[in-house]
């Protein structure tokens, strides 16, 4: 293991300083070859080359024969054409223009009072985005509270409206879905709506949709006269969508500056277009995640933000990297199963969690601190004579950071200088081109997702089979088992699929389906409760 010496020698010529973005990358605790950035230099000028293709609207997504353009959205200019152009730049200032008259209550709740919460209902990017940026900027001036329905979990549905209580009728509800046809936002939407009713309240009085074009949730929004509604385009994906109206509206509403959000963004696009790899911290980055991974994601990738405020960081990068990186086939079509798996939480909650593993444990991982130099906005209170809590925070990080490499456990280190509005931004789209970069580097396309319409396509087949059961044993009004049950439908194939389908139903009293014990479980029988 290298002395403190070389260790610093080592820092001082790979670290990664952007003073314009607030951010440096260390990458001296990745013990990466002399020689390797060299031999990597004619795939990442390959990679560039890709990426201003891309830029200027290239097609990306082949299996839809669409651009992919979220570097736009931070830089209308730059779009393929005066319409986008125009588009965009219409986008943002509808976003500010509804939310201002929100905040000054030229529009208010059907009850004359003033909205005081928003309520987003939406799923994967639609949802991940948005709560990062929710949580990571969330003060005690927020200008509205946001809460969140992310899933189709009717206990979790409750849970959020129990939350929100009385205050519903003065919560605004944002529908987020593309397509409009996603079948968890459709359900979010429809529980909401029937809380609404319940309340003696008219949903669409305060509702909003952001959706694309002529989708099913856009002529249902325009045909009941919602509030208002707000763009999504083919050519931004779900999860790089945090910089359009699902990331912008959320946020301009909760009274963060998006100005500054869009700037860093901006900002970050413009320093990572460089060339020149070693001073291109998202070139730098992937190429870390080559190393580190070999390539074929060998080991995973772990955040350890050191900032409360960064907590829901990692859960947002799942989307956006093992969504984009996680490909059975490369772009010539061979099975190469890729992918980049990553998780993490936050220090120094995990000094009391899994370090202890990352340092004694498999060593099948590489770490990505970030380190935050802006401590907190009040004054500070010591703890230990002239220590601070914030001390103790960077000295946990520090102390974590050379424990593990003692140990020869590899890391990473992000540096940034406060927690805003521009250093979100500015990781957001750090991690974007990041994807970008590494994608093409390991042949893959990173811009569809042909696994997630997989598992929808399957979701689907299960609720008409359950349809099916449902009547099935309804019609016959007697106890069957699953088995039985698989018979008369003619599909014995389906036998297990059959009997998770007939327990659950059971175990929600109101579905009407009574289970019959059996000497053991999957001997059981099911019957109609009418």
């Amino acid at each position: 293991m290298e002395n403190g010496t070389m260790l610093w020698k080592r820092y001082q010529k790979h670290l990664c300083h952007c003073p314009e973005i607030g951010l440096s990358l260390d990458i001296s605790r990745m013990n990466f070859a002399d020689d390797f950035f060299t031999r990597m230099e004619p795939a990442m000028q390959s990679a560039f080359a890709e990426m201003q293709a891309l830029e200027a609207g290239a097609i990306a997504n082949s299996d839809e024969e669409r651009m992919v353009g979220h570097y736009w959205l931070r830089a209308p200019s730059l779009a393929p054409n005066p319409d986008m152009v125009r588009e965009i730049e219409s986008a943002v200032s509808q976003i500010r223009s509804f939310s201002t008259k929100i905040h000054s209550g030229a529009i208010k709740a059907q009850n004359g009072l003033p909205f005081a919460n928003i309520l987003v209902i939406g799923i994967g990017g639609s949802a991940l985005g948005p709560q990062f940026v929710a949580d990571s900027l969330a003060s005690a001036n927020d200008r509205l509270k946001a809460f969140f329905l992310d899933n189709t979990d009717p206990d979790g549905i409750d849970k959020v409206f129990s939350g929100l209580g009385a205050s519903v009728a003065q919560t605004l509800v944002i529908v987020i879905s593309k397509s409009g046809s996603t079948k968890e936002t459709r359900n979010g939407m429809l529980e909401a709506r029937a809380v609404y009713e319940r309340a003696g309240l008219d949903f669409t009085q305060h509702a909003v949709a952001v959706t694309g074009v002529g989708s099913e949730l856009d002529r249902l929004s325009g045909g009941e006269g919602w509030l208002a509604r707000f763009p999504m385009w083919d050519w931004v994906g779900g999860r790089t969508s945090i910089t359009s109206a699902v990331g912008l509206l959320p946020a301009a509403l909760q009274g963060i500056d998006i100005t500054a959000l869009l700037n860093g963004a901006n900002i970050c696009d413009s320093l990572t277009r460089k060339h020149s790899t070693a001073e291109n911290p998202a070139a730098v980055m992937a190429l870390m995640w080559h190393y580190a991974s070999d390539g074929r994601g060998a080991k995973d990738l772990v955040m350890l933000p050191y900032k409360d405020r960064l907590l829901l960081f990692s859960r947002y990068l799942q989307q956006l990297i093992m969504e984009s990186i996680g490909k059975e086939t490369d772009r010539s079509g061979n099975v190469v199963n890729q992918g980049l798996t990553v998780y993490g939480n936050k220090g120094s909650t995990d000094q009391h969690a899994y370090v202890q593993q990352l340092r004694e444990g498999v060593a099948n991982f590489f770490v990505t601190f970030i380190e935050v130099l802006n401590d907190r906005e009040n004054k500070p209170l010591f703890v230990e004579d002239t220590i601070t809590s914030g001390d103790f925070l960077f000295g946990f990080l520090q102390g974590t950071r050379a424990a593990l490499y003692e140990n020869g456990r590899e890391s990473m280190t992000i540096t940034i200088d406060q927690v805003n509005a521009f250093t979100i931004g500015v990781l957001i789209a750090l991690f974007e081109r990041s994807v970008g970069f590494y994608a093409s580097l390991i042949n893959i396309n990173a811009y569809h997702q042909p696994g997630v319409e997989a598992g929808k396509k399957a979701a689907v087949t299960v609720i008409s089979l359950q349809k099916s059961v449902l009547e099935i044993v309804k019609k016959e009004q007697r106890s069957m088992s699953a088995e039985t049950v698989a018979v008369l439908l003619e599909k014995p194939e389906q036998t297990e699929m059959i009997f998770a389908i007939l327990r659950h139903l059971a175990a929600n009293r109101d579905r009407g389906i009574i289970q019959e014990g059996g000497r053991r479980v999957t001997d059981a029988t099911f019957r109609s409760a009418s």
